[in-house]
């Protein structure tokens, strides 16, 4: 199926549907939605998401996980486990 800019605009920008969720209405391949953005003139979003952990330092996050556990700490943050020992593993690695 064909989409119109209209059809585009309104799921993208307006719903803020992701191109998967797009392509899934329209019964076609995620790279063809992308498409009818280009087409249109419709600017993609930056799926990068930016980590909300990124406002904690580091010894912030180490020191709420010795008094808390990770799996409690990780509830207070309001976040899965594995995110915080994957953010963790990540950050540490950088240093």
């Amino acid at each position: 199926m064909k989409a119109d800019k209209k059809t585009v605009t309104r799921l993208y920008v307006d719903q803020g549907l992701s191109l998967r969720e797009i392509a899934e209405r329209l019964g076609v391949h995620p790279g063809t939605a992308h498409y009818y953005l280009k087409r249109h003139g419709i600017e993609a979003r930056d799926n990068a998401k930016r980590s909300a952990l990124r406002a904690y330092r580091l010894e912030t996050l180490e020191k709420g996980i010795r008094e808390k556990g990770l799996r409690g700490y990780a509830r207070e943050l309001g976040i899965h486990e594995n995110t915080l020992r994957h953010y963790l593993k990540r950050a540490k690695g950088a240093l």
